[in-house]
């Protein structure tokens, strides 16, 4: 699975700034706006995402990369859509806050 270093490195210009909210978005030091992020937790996030995106599809197909670049590729443009919504909100640090659905 692609890791969020590896879109932001491949990535495009719009790309790598989607890739650097989503990163401002987990800061090492929450009471702090101005902290660096923790790019372990947005690390962890990014995949998660995938994961949800992807869902269990994969597990059923007998080649599964095409899927899961498809859930890569669906993460991705999410980042790119969250980037155009001010003082966004990481869906999966929102989601871990809310509890299970």
């Amino acid at each position: 699975m692609i890791t969020l270093h590896e879109v932001y490195e491949q990535g495009t210009e719009p790309v790598r700034q989607a890739v650097q909210a989503f990163g401002d978005r987990h800061p090492l030091t929450p009471a702090d706006a101005n902290a660096e992020p923790d790019w372990k937790t947005a690390e962890k996030h990014f995949t998660h995402l995938v994961e949800v995106i992807m869902g269990t599809a994969a597990l059923r197909q007998p080649h599964p990369a095409g899927t899961i670049r498809r859930a890569e590729n669906e993460a991705v443009q999410l980042l790119l859509t969250l980037n155009t919504v001010p003082n966004y909100r990481c869906p999966i640090c929102v989601k871990q806050r809310r509890g299970p659905l």
